[in-house]
């Protein structure tokens, strides 16, 4: 039998499977649905066309997650492509529609002629773990972020003295709101039963909170329209800021405890401005398996720290921001430079000798990033944690 190439273009509750020889002539061309009966009779359809099957497919995950494991427990290997480049690529083909049958074709059409596809592998069940952790947690710190700049905009409303002088993100103000909202409140209270309000709530620093509470509702004796129902409101924004707080408290603890059973927990965390949270991120965002890149240059395109040429004509060594990568990546690559600076007199150092240079901060800090890129390629690649004096190697 010959060869075949099969793509499957992916959605949420149907695929739609083409599989073609090689010279591009289309065998087989099949809507199933997004269940595992369909999927196996698929594969074995599949299977009949040819001794051997190279299948392209434009999900990682999600919908596709069934299809993707089911081959894997057949032992099927599976490449991927990107949505952006199916689009393009369908460019080239004859005709403008668009249908889930043509782009199945395209698929399988690129997995035959492409060599450069990335093949998707089983996965570690830790990086898994890690991937929804760190969704799930990014989910929760952006509705907290949503509440509390709800929560500023109510407050300000009916008391901007007090907003402009409360630290919204801190526990202390946010139980002070879940208690007293408008300047008349807290002047009926008095500073001592203020004071021992909060103290029994065990906030810290009781005194002071209470102190620039008071001093906030001394300038303002004006009650606003909708105060009453604007205070309710502040009372309950504050409650569910709270509770995201308490959330994304256990989530980290749970990350933490889950991070640590992987073998390059160490390795990862050695390294300066890398945590717990921005090392599982980064975790989860290239797997650990360093051989999957090859190269640091690779891992620096993945993460969008890595210029891309841009030459045309007489127009050349123009370097220019890539368009495709990782976005979640670069966030870990900068803010965790953006700690070491803070934390490392090494990354300092190298900061400070890059804007004496005459490059702007950010140029600093992406140059820094470059640097470690490298450094933390080689440390997961050769298994060692990080040190500020490299090992000397002794000559024979």
């Amino acid at each position: 039998m010959a060869m075949i190439w099969a793509g499957i273009d992916a959605g949420k509750t149907h695929h739609h499977c083409v599989a073609i020889d090689e010279s591009g002539r289309r065998l087989l061309s099949r809507r199933v649905a997004n269940d595992e009966p369909e999927l196996l009779e698929l594969l074995a359809d599949v299977l009949a066309l040819g001794n051997e099957v190279t299948r392209g497919i434009d999900l990682a995950d999600g919908g596709a997650a069934l299809a993707i494991t089911i081959l894997f427990n057949h032992e099927q290997p599976v490449h991927y492509l990107s949505g952006r480049a199916i689009h393009r690529a369908s460019e080239s083909y004859r005709g403008e529609g668009k249908t889930d049958a043509k782009d199945a074709a395209v698929i399988a059409d690129q997995a035959r002629i492409r060599r450069d596809l990335y093949p998707l592998g089983t996965g570690d069940e830790t990086v898994t773990d890690l991937k929804i952790f760190t969704g799930r947690r990014m989910d929760l710190v952006a509705d907290r972020t949503r509440t509390v700049n709800r929560l500023r905009a109510q407050l300000t409303d009916i008391f901007p003295g007090l907003e402009r002088a409360l630290d919204l993100t801190n526990t202390g103000p946010l139980m002070l709101l879940t208690g007293y909202q408008t300047p008349a409140s807290l002047r009926r209270a008095g500073k001592k039963r203020l004071e021992t309000w909060l103290r029994n709530r065990k906030v810290l620093r009781s005194d002071r909170l209470a102190e620039i509470a008071l001093e906030a509702a001394g300038r303002q004796h004006t009650s606003l329209p909708g105060e009453k129902l604007t205070a309710q409101m502040v009372h309950i924004l504050a409650r569910e800021v709270m509770a995201l707080n308490q959330q994304v408290s256990e989530l980290d603890k749970a990350i933490e405890a889950r991070f640590r059973e992987h073998r390059d927990f160490e390795v990862i965390t050695s390294m300066p401005g890398l945590g717990v949270i921005l090392g599982a991120k980064f975790l989860a965002a290239t797997g650990g398996d360093m051989s999957l890149f090859g190269t640091p240059d690779c891992l620096a395109g993945l993460g969008g720290v890595a210029p891309v040429p841009r030459d045309s004509g007489k127009i050349s060594s123009n370097l220019c921001r890539p368009r495709r990568y990782n976005r979640r990546l670069q966030r870990v690559f900068y803010n965790s430079a953006l700690l070491s600076i803070r934390h490392c007199e090494d990354s300092r150092r190298f900061c400070e000798r890059k804007r004496a240079e005459g490059k702007r901060h950010i140029q600093a800090v992406l140059a820094l990033v470059r640097r470690r890129v490298n450094v933390i390629w080689a440390l997961l690649r050769d298994g060692r944690t990080y040190e500020a004096v490299p090992p000397t190697v002794l000559a024979a």
